[in-house]
């Protein structure tokens, strides 16, 4: 029905009818009296729109942005410490949903906003630091979500979208993983999904297979919702009189997109339920986990000299008397945890002879964490497991390989520390290893993973392929306790131990230290910042699981398809382009 003259568009640009009667009547400056107005010249009509301009724009992006940070917020507490896992799968849908149908820049944006929301909320054990130092971390990672959401704005319009989405989940953490300083892999969707029926998928393919298998879940729920949002226009129109028949399917047939995306989201979940989970063990060692706590949580955590080692002596000390008055099985080994020698023993006598004295009492070999000169470069230290023997004293070790940047070592320091005096705190650059930490300790071959190595995962895989038949987790998490930083890591080791098949012990200064079965299960854990000791019977494995056999190939096969879906949209949509161009051409002529 017609209506009146449309004045939107004059509005929105600033004509006619954007502007208020007296406006529109007041003459030129230059006209009859010639005089200006007393309050100055009339602002340009320009002026007059940029605010207005800059709310709009604001608004819409607010509008846009929104839903993608919820996304990231939900994606957030599916992991430790609220492990709500199918919030991932949630959020990956929302992702997708969001940016399905957006040019490659929206999707970009929309992407970012996800990330910055999903490790702000992740990260925010980092708060211990600096909050600055939560927003920097997270800034830099959601960066890797801009690329993402990007791609997943770009492939939504190939066939079978939902499986070129969830490759391109797997090929952003794959680039975390690597890029900048080594990368930093925390906030994984496989890390998201240890409670759930996805975990024995790491035996066959590793963290990535879980990943993709997480992503594609919820790929294809979104698949799911946008089959049930037409299904229902097209039930309302024909509610409201439209023409019936025509070829057009009936409702159950035009039910089965929606419901075949459903049931294949469900399959991809319980998929795991068909991936055997082998736990049998050749043999079992006896170990005990000290963990003889800290003074304080925080950055602060150290104390006096001597005090954390004490405090681990003290309790080996104690167990040796409770194996001497028959309360307890001695042990086979004894582990303790990354920096439970807070002074080189090689250099300072009354470290020495504490740790020596403690495993002469308990009588046998002490995995001892220590930090320790390093003995050829000057002002480098090196984070090292040193295998203490009873008799013959400290044997062989294994030195960290993968150091925390910012936190271990600074790079760039010279100049930074000009800027950020906070990198003080980090007086001097640990040294990488350059091997893996097979070490005999004992009768047992134990493979070292100290701290936030066991994120990686060639260092993991490497080990175990190096003939580790049990994982040592050694960390020290006293500056993070109490900030859900313990829990995240603790599903690291978890997803570690059924991707090679092994169980996992993680040693902790102050907690969560834990015995984590080869399949994922844990069978007893600490409380934070109390001095406990466990005491377990530990399974021996030497057979390698399929992920340990095909390495990272799953990984590297999944994030090749991802971006190669990416270059197949980009080229069919420029040919799309150029034939609307000739199209349009050739009815001009």
């Amino acid at each position: 029905m017609p209506s009146g003259p449309d004045t939107t568009a004059e509005a929105d640009t600033g004509g006619p009818a954007a502007r208020r009667p007296s406006e529109q009547l007041r003459p030129p400056a230059d006209c009859a009296s010639g005089a200006a107005d007393a309050s100055g010249p009339a602002p340009r009509p320009g002026r007059r729109r940029l605010p207005a301009r800059a709310a709009r724009l604001a608004y819409r992006g607010a509008r846009r942005s929104a839903p993608a940070a919820v996304a990231g917020l939900a994606l957030a507490a599916a992991f430790p410490p609220y492990d709500l896992w199918p919030l991932s799968i949630a959020a990956v849908a929302a992702l997708s949903l969001l940016t399905r149908g957006r040019t490659a820049r929206q999707g970009a944006w929309l992407g970012f906003a996800a990330g910055l929301a999903f490790f702000c909320a992740l990260l925010r054990w980092l708060h211990v630091v600096g909050w600055d130092a939560v927003f920097g971390l997270a800034l830099v990672e959601a960066l890797f979500f801009v690329p993402l959401g990007a791609g997943l704005a770009v492939t939504s319009r190939l066939p079978l979208w939902p499986l070129w989405g969830a490759c391109l989940w797997v090929a952003q953490e794959w680039a975390r993983d690597r890029v900048p300083f080594g990368g930093f892999p925390w906030g994984r969707l496989a890390f998201a999904s240890t409670d759930s029926p996805l975990l024995p998928l790491a035996a066959l393919g590793g963290a990535p297979l879980v990943t993709f298998a997480a992503a594609l879940a919820g790929t294809l729920l979104a698949a799911a919702v946008l089959a049930a949002g037409r299904l229902r226009r097209a039930g309302e129109s024909r509610a409201g009189g439209g023409r019936a028949g025509g070829g057009r399917p009936g409702p159950a047939r035009a039910a089965l997109p929606a419901v075949g995306a459903t049931a294949l989201a469900a399959a991809v979940v319980t998929a795991g339920y068909a991936v055997p989970v082998p736990t049998g063990a050749a043999d079992t060692v006896r170990v005990a986990v000290v963990q003889g706590n800290v003074q304080q949580p925080g950055m602060d955590f150290l104390g006096r000299p001597m005090l954390i080692l004490d405090n681990h002596a003290e309790a080996t000390l104690e167990l040796a008397e409770d194996v001497a008055a028959g309360r307890a099985e001695r042990p086979d080994l004894v582990l303790w945890p990354e920096n439970a020698s807070d002074l080189d023993p090689y250099r300072y006598p009354e470290a020495y002879a504490a740790i020596d004295r403690a495993a002469r009492a308990v009588g046998v070999p002490i995995l001892v964490g220590a930090l320790v000169d390093h003995p050829t470069r000057e002002g480098y230290v090196e984070n090292r497991g040193i295998v203490w023997d009873p008799q013959a004293g400290p044997g062989a070790s294994y030195t960290k390989q993968h150091p925390v940047p910012f936190g271990e070592y600074v790079p760039y320091r010279e100049q930074l520390s000009k800027v950020i005096t906070r990198l003080q705190r980090v007086p001097r650059d640990f040294w990488p290893g350059e091997r893996t930490g097979v070490l005999q300790v004992g009768p047992a071959r134990l493979g070292d993973v100290i701290c936030f190595e066991v994120a990686y995962d060639e260092i993991v895989r490497d080990t175990v392929n190096d003939g580790a038949r049990a994982l040592v987790v050694q960390t020290n998490n006293a500056t993070y306790g109490r900030t859900g930083q313990p829990e995240q890591q603790l599903a690291m080791s978890r997803l570690r131990a059924v991707e090679h098949g092994r169980a996992v012990v993680t040693a902790a200064t102050s907690g969560i230290s834990a015995i984590v079965a080869p399949d994922g299960t844990v069978g007893q854990r600490t409380e934070e910042f109390t001095r406990d000791v466990l005491l377990a019977d530990l399974p021996l494995r030497d057979e390698t699981t399929l992920s340990d056999r095909f390495g990272p190939a799953p990984e590297w096969v999944l994030a090749m398809v991802g971006l190669l879906s990416c270059a197949a949209a980009y080229v069919l949509g420029r040919q799309g382009g150029q034939a609307g161009w000739n199209r349009t051409e050739g009815k001009r002529q």
